[in-house]
C-alpha cells in the first residue's frame, strides 16, 4: 500500500561549504520537524521515501533513494522562481536577528511576522514548482524550503546570514 511520506532525508553535504552550529541545528530542526510530519506523493513513485536534496547546474535536485541506497530516481525542479523569494528570506532573517540582538520586542515582532509571511509564499512557489512531479502539503512544503535556504547559504554574501540561518520553525 502506497505511504505518501518522506522517511530519511538528508542535504548533499557538497552542497553545503560553510557549517557552523547554527547552520547545523536549523538544519536538524528542519529535517527532525519534516520526518514527524509530512506528505510527499510523487508521481508514478509509491512511498515512503528516502530523498536526498541537492544543487544540479542551478536546478534543485530531489534523489529518491532505494532502501540499499542507489538512486531509483532524480526530480529536478528550476530554481531561478525560487532565487527570489531565497533572497528575500534571508533579507528578513537578517533584520529578525539584528532586531533579537538589540532587543526591541515591537520590532521582533514585526519582522517574525514578515518572516513568516515569506516563508509562507515561498512555500507556496514551491508547491506550484512542484506540480505534476510531487504533491506537498502547506507545511511540508515550507519545511522543504528551509532545507533549500540551507544548500543555498554558501551563496549568499552576507556573512550575518550564515552566522543566523533562516529559522524553521511552522508557525
Amino acid at each position: 500500500m502506497p505511504d505518501p511520506r518522506i522517511i530519511a532525508i538528508d542535504l548533499d553535504e557538497r552542497s553545503i561549504l560553510r557549517r557552523n552550529a547554527d547552520i547545523e541545528q536549523e538544519r536538524r530542526v528542519a529535517i527532525f520537524d519534516l520526518l514527524e510530519a509530512n506528505h510527499f506523493d510523487v508521481a508514478g513513485h509509491d512511498g515512503p521515501h528516502r530523498i536526498r536534496l541537492r544543487e544540479e547546474e542551478g536546478r534543485l535536485a530531489i534523489d529518491l533513494l532505494g532502501e540499499d541506497g542507489p538512486v531509483r530516481h532524480t526530480i529536478r525542479v528550476g530554481l531561478a522562481r525560487l532565487r527570489r523569494p531565497i533572497r528575500d528570506y534571508f533579507a528578513i532573517c537578517e533584520s529578525y536577528f539584528k532586531a533579537v540582538r538589540q532587543d526591541h520586542p515591537r520590532g521582533i515582532e514585526a519582522i517574525d511576522m514578515a518572516r513568516r509571511g515569506q516563508h509562507n509564499e515561498a512555500a507556496e512557489l514551491l508547491q506550484e514548482c512542484l506540480k505534476g512531479k510531487v504533491e506537498t502539503d502547506f507545511d511540508t512544503a515550507r519545511r522543504l524550503f528551509t532545507l533549500i535556504c540551507v544548500l543555498h547559504i554558501k551563496q549568499t554574501t552576507t556573512v550575518d546570514v550564515a552566522r543566523h540561518p533562516p529559522a524553521s520553525h511552522v508557525t
